[in-house]
């Protein structure tokens, strides 16, 4: 028995240091995308591509939605494997079905959930509750949009709230750390809305969770001052450390 248990933690060393050593290794984009493509051309390249081959689970089809791509929930998992989430307190993760493993990793590392109000109708937060010693399955209950909805108690904007993670969805990703979303700005009005009432700042760590084909090369001339970037990037297959040198945004700007 015992030298069955010491031959698993060295399996589990292995594939830890084979996990992390991916963060160094700079991997060719599956897709290519033209010099002059602007936001809208990158999302249609990316939907079209994840259509096309069959990447995606439902909802379909993916375009004008965050791709819930096959292998989103094992991706999703990776980021309990991240150093930075070793020391959260409470993490922040976007609604989007793809960032289900994630919710449900915060939640069964028993740390403090928060999920954005879908399209912001009635609030900022929801702090997520699961039942009272909920075992695993109740926990994907708790992760999932339904979930979310019926495990949840609304947190005020002048609560005192620090988010020690962030997690959002993209639609597609730079190595460098810029990030397109859908295109309705959700993500970046969060962060910028955080940011305005002290709950993240510049070095508050935030990742995003893809396919690897949604890893693409963006211009950086196409991120704005309001546009959120990101610090890791996690794939079925990779976890990239971006070492982004664009700064987030450090509150709302009114003119956007």
């Amino acid at each position: 028995m015992l030298v069955l248990t010491w031959e698993i933690f060295q399996r589990r060393s292995v594939l830890k240091k084979q996990l992390f050593s991916n963060t160094s290794n700079i991997m060719e984009p599956v897709l290519k995308i033209n010099p002059g493509a602007s936001k809208w051309d990158i999302r249609q390249r990316v939907w079209d591509y994840i259509e096309e081959n069959n990447l995606a689970n439902f909802p379909r089809p993916v375009h004008n939605r965050i791709p819930n791509f096959k292998g989103a929930f094992g991706a999703c998992g990776k980021v309990a494997e991240l150093q930075a989430f070793a020391h959260t307190t409470e993490v922040k993760v976007d609604p989007d079905k793809p960032l289900e493993g994630a919710r449900f990793a915060v939640l069964q590392a028993q740390k403090t959930l928060l999920v954005p109000t879908p399209r912001l109708r009635s609030g900022l937060f929801n702090k997520i509750t699961p039942p009272q010693g909920a075992n695993k399955e109740q926990l994907r209950v708790c992760s999932s949009s339904q979930g979310v909805k019926d495990f949840s108690v609304p947190v005020g904007l002048d609560a005192k709230v620090k988010v020690d993670l962030v997690v959002v969805g993209s639609v597609a990703v730079s190595e460098k750390g810029c990030r397109i979303g859908k295109g309705e700005g959700y993500a970046d009005m969060e962060w910028a809305m955080m940011a305005s009432m002290g709950a993240v700042h510049e070095s508050t760590v935030v990742v995003t969770v893809v396919h690897d084909c949604q890893v693409v090369d963006i211009p950086e001339k196409l991120i704005g001052s309001h546009d959120l970037t990101v610090d890791y990037i996690l794939t079925p297959t990779r976890v990239i450390k971006t070492e982004c040198k664009l700064p987030k945004p450090l509150g709302i700007i009114w003119t956007k």
